[in-house]
This record gives C-alpha cells, sequence and structure tokens, in this order.
C-alpha cells in the first residue's frame, strides 16, 4: 500500500475512528492522541497487512489495542475520582450519551462499532477478539441496559 492509498483510506475513516476512540476512552483530547499514535503504528506496520480488503477492520483493532494501553497507563496514573465527566459531543442527544457512557467498557464498545460505526456482528467478533456469539450477547445486554437508564430517567422526569 502507497502512501496516497494509505491517506486516502485513512481520510476515508477519520470520523469513525474519533468515535471508536471516543468509545473506549470518553475524553476527546486522549482521542486525538490515540488516534494518532494508531495512525503511526499502521503506517510502520502496513507491510504486516495481508488483504487490503481488511484495511479498516486492521486499522480499527489498531486503535483499540492503542486506547487499552491509554487506559492502562492512565489507572495507573490518576485515581478514579479525579477524572472529570465526559461531554457529550455537540449532536448527540445528552440522555443517550450519558447512558452509552455508564455503560461497562466490554458493552459500550460494541455498542459503538455496531451501532455508530455500522459495523456488522462478525467485524466487530474479529476486532476485538472474541467469539460472535459473545458479541450479540454484549449487544442483548447493553440494548437491555440502556432501555432500563433511559426509561428510569424519562420516568423520573416526568415526576418532577
Amino acid at each position: 500500500m502507497d502512501s496516497r492509498e494509505f491517506a486516502q483510506r485513512v481520510e476515508a475513516m477519520q470520523g469513525a475512528l474519533y468515535r471508536v476512540a471516543y468509545g473506549l476512552l470518553l475524553n476527546r483530547a486522549d482521542c486525538a492522541d490515540a488516534v494518532q499514535e494508531a495512525l503511526l503504528r499502521a503506517w510502520e506496520k502496513r507491510g504486516s497487512l495481508r488483504e487490503a480488503a481488511y484495511f479498516e477492520t486492521w486499522l480499527t483493532r489498531i486503535l483499540i489495542n492503542e486506547c487499552y494501553g491509554m487506559l492502562r497507563r492512565r489507572r495507573a496514573a490518576l485515581p478514579l475520582d479525579g477524572l472529570p465527566e465526559p461531554a457529550a459531543p455537540p449532536d448527540a442527544d445528552p440522555a443517550l450519551h450519558d447512558a452509552i457512557a455508564r455503560l461497562d467498557r466490554k458493552l459500550r464498545l460494541p455498542v459503538v462499532l455496531h451501532y455508530m460505526e455500522g459495523y456488522g456482528v462478525d467485524d466487530i467478533a474479529r476486532m476485538l477478539r472474541v467469539p460472535s456469539g459473545t458479541i450479540k450477547t454484549r449487544l442483548a445486554r447493553a440494548r437491555a441496559l440502556l432501555r432500563l437508564q433511559l426509561t428510569d430517567e424519562h420516568e423520573e422526569g416526568r415526576n418532577r
């Protein structure tokens, strides 16, 4: 893959990369750092990509690994009570954003990849290196939790 093709493919998926990183990190500044590091690693390792058709999945997996590394480093450096609350992107439904942000990372990432980025269950399973059935279960659990959280918030709003 030459530099022009690499740049074109990265440009086409730049928004998706930021959304996936945000789905894991919940911090815009960290998202930018994670995407930059992932792109650098992908550029350096582009020779290891066996099939160009899997470029998006391959790059997304590199990004996910970078995000997990940042989370490990963050956990070692910062006490949890010192982390700020994540703010919703300007075009997002604040209640839905908050509900997704409260999900456990194992549930949140498949939701972001499937519902926000449009990846299929099999693609997500490959990216996360888990069976497809596990992804289906995580998506079902996440939907149930989101439904419960959003219904509870809606009920609280009506009772005020």
